[in-house]
């Protein structure tokens, strides 16, 4: 996955925003305030950092050794810092970004999930 189509998936998501509050080279994804998905504009190899279910984070960390690892500069129980690569599919990935976006999404008042309406997911 490209960092543009890296970028497209993130912003596709309902209610998502991007802005940079921390640099001017790391994008912050937030869906009603709250941050679900990070990457750098300017990172070589391309990484994203999502939330994960604790569980999950730990088993995908095992799986792929070196390119999924413990959130960069974030809560290493709830966070993956993962690092594009041929080891790492796009469906998988897109997957890894919806279950953060899902988990943050949950976490928002009924009344902001509401206004949202995100598109119903099976998974």
């Amino acid at each position: 996955m490209t960092r543009d189509e890296l970028f497209a998936a993130l912003a596709a998501f309902p209610g998502a925003s991007a802005s940079y509050p921390f640099d001017e080279t790391t994008r912050v994804y937030k869906v009603g305030g709250k941050l679900f998905a990070l990457a750098g504009d300017n990172d070589d190899p391309i990484r994203v950092s999502v939330k994960c279910d604790p569980d999950i984070a730990e088993e995908l960390r095992e799986q792929y050794p070196g390119t999924v690892i413990p959130g960069y500069h974030l809560n290493k129980r709830h966070w993956n810092t993962v690092t594009l690569d041929d080891s790492v599919n796009d469906d998988d990935l897109c997957d890894w970004l919806a279950h953060s976006y899902d988990l943050v999404f949950r976490s928002l008042p009924r009344a902001m999930r509401a206004e949202i309406q995100p598109i119903i997911r099976d998974k």
